[in-house]
């Protein structure tokens, strides 16, 4: 991929692939009767955020709470749509998207590691390894255990959700958004065939951030004190964001030498994980990857065809 190359992300939904540019986020949704039906949402550039996002270490926070704020649209559209017949919209605009589709996808692109997730995976492993300080004392077996304890529930807490059929179609989106990430940036054309024979592995997938962020977290924690308990958990919950900042600076790093050969290895733990967060995905699946994928450069090189979507 060369400089010029502009740069893509997505995010895999419910029946259904977001793709992101850098003014325009469209998705594509597979409905019952087996059409697409698409959302487009126009980047609202905040200054004070476009500020922030040049920023290293702050830049990280921000693009995480933009990702949140312009993601939970695109999911809401998707869970309210995949399931409604055509000719019965209504009923969608009517309805409030289901709890349980909103929370499953949300967890799948790793949204929820900031809004729940992140204070879960943060604290429970740190009550845990306090839990066994009279066996395990002092500061560097308890930051030890605490972070051995957050990457296994990270890994079980992933292994499970992927056994769920809703999941693991979700994880298969997300195989083929990445696929297609790929095929674009080996500068081949997009076809079924074409992407289908790319890695469903990427390296700026959020999945590798959170892995980073228990990496990160392990060596940051050593800069603060673990004793008593209520000063543990305290700096535990300020250095949430500077994990955060810190974690995204690594995933941006491990990109940009992923073609060294003696440094591509780095990001080498983000793929291991991501070996879990997507699947390979079926024909169909890649279709709908590469419809949102195209419709995007479509409202790209002429922004009137974004009239003809579904929008705020």
């Amino acid at each position: 991929m060369s400089k010029e190359t502009p740069v893509y992300g997505g995010q895999a939904l419910l029946e259904g692939v977001m793709f992101a540019g850098q003014d325009h986020m469209v998705t594509a949704v597979r409905r019952n009767d087996d059409s697409i039906d698409y959302y487009h949402l126009k980047k609202e550039k905040k200054p004070l955020y476009q500020k922030l996002k040049k920023i290293p270490f702050v830049r990280g926070v921000v693009a995480l709470l933009e990702s949140a704020g312009f993601g939970s649209r695109h999911l809401e559209f998707a869970s309210s749509r995949y399931e409604v017949d055509p000719g019965d919209e209504h009923l969608a605009e009517e309805e409030e998207p289901s709890k349980l589709q909103m929370w499953l996808g949300v967890a799948v692109v790793g949204i929820i590691s900031f809004l729940f997730g992140k204070f879960v995976f943060t604290l429970l492993p740190m009550f845990m390894a306090e839990f066994f300080k009279p066996w395990f004392p002092g500061k560097t077996m308890q930051i030890v255990l605490e972070s051995v304890f957050k990457l296994s529930l990270l890994l079980i807490y992933l292994y499970i959700i992927s056994l769920t059929p809703l999941i693991k179609r979700v994880f298969q989106y997300h195989g083929a958004e990445h696929k297609v990430i790929n095929c674009y940036e080996a500068g081949l054309p997009i076809t079924v065939e074409n992407v289908q024979k790319q890695s469903r592995l990427h390296y700026r997938c959020g999945s590798s951030f959170i892995l980073f962020t228990v990496i990160v977290g392990f060596f940051v924690y050593f800069l603060v004190p673990t004793d008593p308990m209520w000063v543990r958990l305290a700096w535990r919950i300020a250095l949430i964001p500077v994990v955060i900042g810190i974690s995204f600076e690594v995933l941006q790093a491990t990109n940009k030498v992923r073609n060294v050969p003696v440094l591509r290895f780095l990001g080498y733990p983000g793929l291991w994980l991501q070996l879990l967060t997507t699947k390979e995905p079926k024909d169909d699946m890649v279709e709908v990857a590469i419809a949102s994928f195209n419709k995007l450069h479509e409202v790209e090189k002429n922004p009137q065809v974004a009239a003809t979507l579904n929008h705020d």
